[in-house]
């Protein structure tokens, strides 16, 4: 990774807090942040930090109080919402504990969606959305409805919907947090292999220690700031 180059997307003088009855969550203040790509990023650190929020914040499924987040040029805080989501759907994707598949439909379909919701030709999304399952091992289970395939199955399921559109930065809050040991290390050996393949940046909130150490760089937020660990 070469730091002298344009980031990929830049956080700057962001702050985010939360307001409660009697007090305020303050997550993070007037900080900044550059994200290169290809890169990978662990942030760590105890629970209820912002972990999760920062990765929101990066996705943009929340907005900063203040500040400005770029991508590459782009000023993310002009898109309005519309443009926001077709700029989640075909620059970001996402992986979360908890696989939001959706029940009823097959493995397939569920990988296909994002394509279907970005419009694009069907049997392009098709074969884009096999191509990613058999890319993560799932070649013989793509008729399969994801309620009849594994905990691990389903993960994999989900990382290959994240991938279809070949995003430029997978964010991953905590992928592996419902999985067994055997499960957990299948994945993360997934995710760091998609990253050299594709060259995408990753971005993960993980509190296991042995992925968190396949990463380039990790984070923690203190005090506000995100620093290195």
């Amino acid at each position: 990774m070469d730091n002298s180059l344009m980031p990929l997307m830049s956080l700057q003088a962001v702050s985010r807090c939360f307001h409660l009855k009697t007090s305020k969550i303050e997550i993070l203040n007037n900080t900044s942040f550059n994200i290169y790509k290809g890169e990978t990023i662990a942030v760590v650190g105890s629970s209820s930090i912002g972990k999760s929020t920062l990765l929101h914040i990066i996705g943009t499924l929340d907005k900063p109080d203040s500040g400005k987040i770029f991508f590459q040029k782009d000023d993310l805080s002009l898109y309005n919402d519309e443009k926001l989501a077709r700029f989640r759907n075909s620059k970001i994707g996402f992986v979360f504990q908890f696989h939001y598949l959706l029940q009823g439909f097959s493995a397939l379909e569920n990988v296909m969606m994002p394509g279907l919701i970005a419009q694009k030709n069907k049997k392009s999304v098709e074969k884009s959305a096999l191509n990613m399952l058999e890319r993560v091992g799932l070649s013989l289970r793509v008729s399969h409805r994801v309620e009849d395939l594994s905990g691990g199955e389903q993960q994999r399921v989900a990382l290959a919907r994240a991938l279809v559109m070949k995003p430029d930065i997978l964010l991953a809050d905590e992928p592996t947090g419902n999985l067994d040991q055997k499960n957990s290390k299948s994945v993360h050996a997934l995710i760091d292999e998609l990253n050299k393949e594709l060259g995408m940046t990753v971005i993960v909130v993980t509190h296991n220690t042995e992925f968190a150490r396949m990463m380039e760089r990790n984070v923690t937020i203190l005090d506000g700031e995100i620093i290195p660990v």
